[in-house]
C-alpha cells in the first residue's frame, strides 16, 4: 500500500523547528551577552646597554623594573575576565622579573569581585592595581618603557575594598578601606585609607595609612589633548611619613607622527625627603621614547639620562670612577592580547 504525505503537515513541522531554533540561538545570545568570559594578557623583553658606563659594571637609574643588561626578560601576564549581568571577576596573573618586583608574591597582579550596584555605584573587593600615579606597572599601560621614580616610590597594589561612583558625565569619586599599601596579608591590625577625586580625565588622589608604611601621600595624575596628534601627561606627588618622603613631577609630551608611530618624552624632577640628610637629594631624569606598532606587537627604542644633585653620586663612569649621571639605550618589544 502506498504511504501519502501530507506536504502541507511536513512544511508546518519544519517551520516550527526552524523557530525553536532560532529561539535557542536568541536565548543562548542572551545568555552570552549576559555573561561574558575574556582572556587577554602581555608579553614583554628587551635588550639594555649603559651608554655613560661599562657594562662589565651592572648598575640601573634605580627606579622599578628595566634594571637589566644584555637580553633581558619583563613578564607575561594573563588577565581572566567574568562580566555576568552586573558581577563580575578579574584575575590576574603575572609571571618573570617584572611581574615578581611588582606583586610581592603569588604571581597574582590582580584578583577580584564587583558589584555594579547601580549604573553610579560599583563595589569592588580583593587585590586591585593602586589608583595613584601616571605609570603602570604592565608595560602595555605605559609610553615609556623604563618607569618614573613616583611610580616607583608610590603603592603599585592594594587589598581591599572600593566604591566607585560616577556623580555626573564628568565628576567621579572613590573612596576605599585597605590593609597597608602593597601587602597581601594584615598581620599588624592596621588599614589605610584611599579617595579618588575625578574630573574630565584629571585626578586629584589620596592615601593615608597612618605612619605605618608610606604615611600620607596627594598625587594629581591628568592629561590633555592639545590637538589631534599632540598629547600632554602630567603627574605630580607629595608623600610624607614623619618627615621620609619624596615629591616630583613629571611631564609625558607625546606626538603621534601616523597611526604607527609616536614619539614622546618623560621629563621628571624627583626629591628624596629626609630628616636624617641636610640636603635631600634630588634627580632630574629625561626619558625619550619611540613607538611603533605592528599589529599587536609593539616596538619601543628608548634613551634615558638620569642626573642627580648634590653630592650623590650613585652611579660609576666608563672608567670606574663615581659619577652623578647614568645614560642607557633600550629597545623593546611588547606584545598584547
Amino acid at each position: 500500500m502506498k504511504t501519502i504525505i501530507n506536504t502541507k503537515y511536513v512544511k508546518n513541522i519544519f517551520a516550527t523547528g526552524l523557530m525553536l531554533f532560532a529561539a535557542a540561538g536568541v536565548v543562548a545570545q542572551e545568555d552570552e551577552e549576559e555573561k561574558k568570559v575574556s582572556i587577554s594578557g602581555s608579553v614583554d623583553a628587551y635588550y639594555q646597554t649603559n651608554l655613560s658606563a661599562s657594562d662589565a659594571t651592572p648598575q640601573s637609574f634605580g627606579s622599578s623594573f628595566a634594571n637589566e643588561l644584555g637580553f633581558a626578560l619583563g613578564m607575561a601576564n594573563i588577565i581572566a575576565a567574568y562580566e555576568g549581568e552586573s558581577t563580575g571577576v578579574v584575575a590576574d596573573v603575572v609571571f618573570g622579573p617584572r611581574g615578581d618586583d611588582a606583586v610581592g608574591g603569588y604571581n597574582l597582579n590582580q584578583l577580584y569581585a564587583y558589584w555594579n550596584v547601580s549604573d553610579a555605584t560599583t563595589l569592588t573587593m580583593g587585590r586591585f592595581n593602586t589608583y595613584l600615579g601616571y605609570e603602570v606597572i604592565s608595560p602595555v599601560g605605559n609610553f615609556n618603557y623604563s618607569t618614573s621614580y613616583l611610580f616607583s616610590s608610590g603603592p603599585f597594589s592594594h587589598v581591599g575594598l572600593k566604591a566607585d561612583f560616577a556623580l555626573s558625565d564628568d565628576f567621579s569619586l572613590m573612596l576605599a578601606i585597605m590593609n597597608v599599601t602593597d601587602t597581601n596579608n594584615n598581620l599588624t591590625g592596621a588599614y589605610s585609607a584611599g579617595a579618588q577625586l575625578g574630573y574630565a580625565g584629571q585626578y586629584l588622589n589620596l592615601y593615608y595609612d597612618g605612619g605605618e608604611a608610606l604615611g600620607f601621600e596627594i598625587d594629581y595624575t591628568g592629561g590633555f589633548d592639545l590637538s589631534d596628534e599632540f598629547f600632554l601627561g602630567i603627574n605630580a606627588a607629595y608623600a610624607d611619613n614623619d618627615g621620609e618622603g619624596f615629591s616630583g613631577v613629571a611631564l609625558y609630551p607625546q606626538y603621534a607622527t601616523s597611526d604607527d608611530f609616536s614619539i614622546g618624552l618623560r621629563g621628571e624632577y624627583f626629591t628624596v625627603m629626609s630628616d636624617l640628610v641636610d640636603d635631600d637629594p634630588s634627580v632630574l631624569a629625561l626619558t625619550l621614547t619611540g613607538s611603533y606598532s605592528v599589529d599587536n606587537l609593539i616596538i619601543k627604542p628608548e634613551i634615558r639620562l638620569d642626573s642627580w644633585g648634590s653630592d650623590v653620586e650613585p652611579y660609576f663612569d666608563a672608567d670606574g670612577a663615581a659619577s652623578k649621571s647614568l645614560s642607557s639605550f633600550l629597545v623593546a618589544a611588547i606584545y598584547s592580547f
